[in-house]
């Protein structure tokens, strides 16, 4: 019975594989966008590494080319990796900082635009130090190979074989062994774990890692970076070395990391988090002791799941300006009462960190906006709201700026720029206009953060980040800097100016708490004694206190407390990288970086188009599978495929190739297939067998364009498409068949708006989309006839929160050749039920709810994240067939959402039960539904 079980498992497992693979040219597994065709490109090419990067990051992409090939084998070392090759991609054009490594095809991108909050250290050395490690992990479990092109079976069968929390927890903390900075050095980015250990929250293994629409969980990334330390500091520097090479000379397994990993270790990854687990409970507990900490009182709504109200601050008629967000709500302005009854103001769109400020009835913020069609390009724009006119203004246009600050009296704002070759400078626009009336040197190109004014506006305090750490300053109206805090490895963060003081985020007693400085004394002194962790003081005009963020359970919650100055205390922190740290042993692998000048060289975007990097498996259904090859080229701005399928019912095989050219503004897409074909049709001699093969050209250009403002999102698709088909070698066919088909069109449009929806939601609150397609035959006149279809998709808010009611209004006319073709969506159930006449139209009503959060894990078989029911009433042929008394179907469905085997793609699970109008004679019929996304 037990071998039987794993057998199982080891099918279920081979068949995740499968699906994990992508289709034809959806190849690309991350960055999966364009640049805009304008952008210039240049390589560098050193000691395996291949650096590619618009000309405005020529002197970027010098300084990183010396970096990267003298940190890799630092990074790689207790992996035994000691060189590797891959192309690295700079990408400029965004704001959204971020960087990855992947295989199919085998590259890695630095988004190299810094954020205005992060690590101690310089921005592109602290992606290098993270993402070359990921680098070595790939290259260990392939032996580097990039032939003969399995790079994307590589990437699935790692994905099946290994947890996520131990990629990203071992290049956690691999950057926080080889660096003095990295995230395992942050009491914040640990701290939600934290709080809940010690709030007595027990999180299950599973939990932990694929997360909760319920409560704040750590994450992958940090229970990684806490088990990996534990790992290293029992088994050694290079356990991980032993355990990849075992994942590699075995495969095949049932769940082959935890296999591994208990060989050489004597746990599993579960048994590890567990041990983990209680360890660092132990650990905070005996820190919790050592640091004296307050209770403040919270001045919000208590939160019943995750909830954040950050930055809070006193409005001139006492209320309390918050930015809200929660599992439930995308992110709004809230304004909170002496009663803590909220009233919302105005939603917003994404931003790089949460952000805004209040003046004089003025709220500023920076929000993402992406390009219309090349989504690699991405600005950050400066906007504002009138609390009395609530009137909301965009400042900016295009721009790169980010952090704004207002002045006491509303006239100004103080931001941070940042143009395409990472240049930084500090500047001051026109609140009232958004021009830029000021800007400061910078002449070290210091990373600027978070700037504010003092209260006359004639002083900035701000935080600046250099590989040395980060500093706080002031700068005065004639442009003279004074450094007020020295370089440091304390996560300082978000200056205000108290008086003729400056309050700040730190951990100097190893917890985030508020301090302030004396800008003439330079002495620090604490604000606050948070037991988890304090955010983002601001003043409350004409009073001795300060609100904050105090963080929790939930999340962030408001708080108030009195400007008394108290000793910073000792640093409590707990380093659970000690270990690792010490058996590196390196100091900071960027403390002797070679200058070496390297030669560039263009790198023709039109000379880089093809790039073979997989043969693939694919399964089209039960019937139908064969070998893909795949290229994507590193800008993924081509991709093409070439195949082989074997049909096994027609006993023959089936040739496809296809292109996809996303360099314009138009995309344009090709494909050709060879295939065998076979109908039954009706002759005087009864009904017969028909075989041929035909030649399938399609030629197709898409125009998307997408737009955004605050929390609205606007989608516009036009799309036109021909074909051509010739058959050939019929058998056994009538004499009227018909050989070839010649270039009938195909045309749509679709405009989709929606607003923004939180991670509970199962549809946005308020969206309508319109879809369009016509279908015509000009140019073949034996086969004449045309399809017009619309649909009409109307989502509204349901009873309660995060429910959802859909009406979904279809229509087709069709003649000729495709009278009987169906372009519109159909009610619940229509394949099974005999229908009454030619389908014209459709009304289908939805409403969807969420029932509960169970968050249960059934040991390593299931994690259900929620639990949705749904309720439906669908009308066919409305008019004709049926009336609004007289649906021909209704019913009700289940849906839970869960990870199956502790693998990470979300599988949703459903039972839909179909009753059928009486009229149709039918019993009722019942469906199970499966789906699964990334």
């Amino acid at each position: 019975m037990h071998r039987k079980i794993e057998k199982n498992i080891l099918l279920i497992s081979i068949l995740i594989f499968i699906n994990l693979l992508p289709n034809s040219t959806q190849a690309q597994i991350f960055g999966g966008e364009q640049n805009p065709f304008s952008v210039n490109w240049r390589q560098i090419n050193t000691n395996g590494f291949q650096i590619i990067y618009p000309v405005e990051m020529e002197s970027e992409a010098q300084r990183m080319a010396n970096n990267i090939r003298y940190i890799f084998p630092e990074v790689g070392r207790s992996l035994n990796v000691k060189k590797t090759r891959i192309p690295i991609i700079f990408q400029n054009q965004g704001v959204i900082a971020n960087g990855f490594v992947q295989l199919g095809p085998k590259k890695s991108e630095f988004n190299t635009t810094p954020p205005q909050s992060f690590d101690s250290q310089d921005w592109l050395n602290n992606l290098a130090v993270h993402e070359l490690r990921h680098m070595a992990q790939f290259d260990k479990l392939t032996n580097g190979r990039p032939y003969p092109f399995p790079e994307q079976v590589y990437f699935a069968w790692m994905g099946v074989s290994i947890p996520l929390w131990f990629f990203e927890g071992d290049a956690v903390s691999n950057e926080t062994s080889l660096t003095h900075a990295g995230r395992g050095r942050q009491p914040s980015w640990i701290m939600p774990y934290r709080t809940s250990l010690l709030k007595g929250k027990k999180l299950s293994y599973s939990k932990a890692n694929f997360g909760s629409q319920k409560d704040v969980t750590p994450g992958y990334y940090q229970i990684g970076y806490l088990m990996a330390s534990e790992i290293r500091e029992a088994a050694g520097k290079f356990v991980f070395d032993s355990v990849l090479t075992d994942i590699k000379d075995r495969p095949v397994r049932i769940y082959p990391f935890a296999g591994s990993l208990k060989k050489y270790t004597g746990k599993t990854g579960k048994q590890w988090y567990d041990y983990t687990a209680q360890k660092t409970k132990e650990d905070w507990e005996k820190q919790a002791k050592l640091s004296p900490a307050k209770d403040y009182p919270v001045l919000n709504q208590e939160a019943k799941y995750a909830t954040d109200y950050f930055l809070p601050v006193k409005i001139s008629d006492g209320r309390t300006l918050v930015l809200k967000q929660s599992k439930a709500e995308p992110a709004a302005f809230i304004l909170i009462d002496q009663d803590k009854k909220e009233h919302r103001i105005q939603g917003i769109g994404q931003q790089e960190q949460p952000w805004f400020s209040y003046a004089k009835d003025l709220i500023v913020w920076d929000e993402i906006r992406l390009d219309p069609r090349f989504q690699q390009r991405s600005y950050s724009v400066i906007c504002s709201y009138n609390l009395q006119t609530k009137e909301v203004r965009k400042l900016s246009t295009k721009s790169r700026i980010f952090s704004p600050s207002l002045s006491a009296d509303g006239s100004k704002i103080v931001a941070v720029q940042i143009d395409l070759s990472n240049k930084i400078q500090l500047i001051v626009m026109d609140a009232a206009n958004g021009r830029i009336i000021r800007s400061y040197p910078n002449p070290e190109n210091m990373l600027v953060q978070t700037p504010a004014f003092n209260s006359t506006g004639d002083r900035i305090t701000y935080i600046s980040v250099t590989e040395k750490g980060k500093a706080l300053w002031t700068v005065d109206q004639n442009g003279k800097t004074e450094k007020i805090i020295g370089e440091t490895q304390q996560q300082l963060g978000r200056p205000v100016f108290v008086g003729d003081r400056i309050a700040f985020n730190a951990h100097y007693n190893g917890i985030n708490n508020i301090y302030d400085v004396d800008v003439v004394t330079k002495k620090i002194n604490a604000l606050s004694a948070s037991k988890y962790g304090a955010f983002n003081p601001s003043v409350i005009n004409g009073t001795d206190s300060i609100l904050f963020n105090n963080y929790n359970l939930y999340g962030y919650e408001v708080a108030k407390t009195k400007i008394e100055e108290q000793k910073t205390g000792k640093d409590n922190f707990v380093f659970f990288g000690a270990a690792a740290e010490k058996q590196e042993n390196t100091g900071n692998v960027f403390d002797h970086i070679p200058d070496t000048s390297f030669t560039s060289a263009p790198y023709h975007k039109l000379g880089h188009l093809i790039n073979i990097h997989s043969i693939i498996p694919v399964v089209a259904d039960e019937y139908k599978g064969g070998l893909q090859i795949v290229s994507n080229n590193l800008l993924n701005t081509f991709d093409a495929y070439a195949g082989v399928n074997y049909q096994r019912d027609l006993g023959r095989f089936e040739y496809n190739a296809g292109a996809s050219f996303k360099s314009l503004f138009p995309i344009f897409n090709v494909s050709f297939t060879n295939r065998p074909r076979r109908t039954f049709y009706s002759s005087g001699m009864g009904v017969k067998q028909g075989d041929w093969r035909e030649n399938y050209v399609k030629l197709q250009a898409i125009i998307p364009v997408s737009l955004s403002a605050q929390n609205n999102n606007y989608n516009f698709s036009i799309n036109a498409g021909t074909s051509y088909t010739q058959r050939y070698d019929a058998q056994n066919m009538p004499s009227n068949f018909v050989t070839s088909i010649r270039f009938p069109l195909e045309t749509g449009f679709t405009f989709t708006h929606t607003t923004r929806t939180a991670e509970r939601d199962i549809a946005p609150k308020w969206a309508q989309v319109l879809r369009l397609s016509y279908f015509s035959q000009p140019f073949d006149k034996q086969l004449s006839g045309d399809l017009f279809a619309a649909a009409g998709f109307l989502y509204f808010p349901g009873l309660a929160k995060n429910h959802s009611f859909l009406a979904n209004f279809n229509i087709q006319e069709a003649s000729g050749i495709r009278t009987y073709n169906n372009e519109i969506n159909t009610v619940y159930g229509y394949n099974n039920i005999l229908a009454k006449s030619r389908l014209k139209n459709t009304l289908l009503f939805n409403y969807r709810f969420p029932i509960f959060y169970p968050d249960a894990e059934i040991g390593p078989l299931a994690y259900i994240r929620n639990v949705r029911g749904g309720l439906f009433c669908h009308y066919e042929n409305l008019g004709s067939d049926s009336n609004l008394a007289q649906p021909k179907t209704y019913g009700f469905e289940l849906h839970g959402n869960m990870n199956l085997l502790r693998y990470q793609p979300n599988v949703d699970l459903g039972t839909r039960f179909v009753f059928v109008n009486k009229e149709y004679h039918h019993s009722p019929i019942f469906e199970l539904l499966v789906n699964y996304t990334f």
